[in-house]
């Protein structure tokens, strides 16, 4: 097609090479770039909601557990 370029060896006979990428895989590159960053925005997120709300739980529980042992010690004295 268009993309080759002849070129001349040191024994003088011609080489076909690319000429680079054509423009359907460079839109395939990008496209494929473009998934994994939503990709990667979605398993990040995921992560971050994930740690967030096991955040919440232990905050909670040492809440109630602090709640728990306040009261239960004044009771005894």
């Amino acid at each position: 097609m268009g993309h080759e370029v002849e070129s001349q060896t040191r024994g003088g006979a011609p080489q076909r090479r690319s000429g680079g990428m054509r423009p359907l895989h460079t839109l395939a590159v990008v496209a494929v770039g473009v998934v994994g960053v939503l990709i990667a925005f979605w398993v990040l997120s995921s992560i971050a909601s994930i740690i967030g709300i096991v955040v919440k739980v232990v905050i909670i529980a040492a809440v109630i557990g602090g709640l728990v042992w306040l009261f239960s010690g004044r009771r005894r004295r």
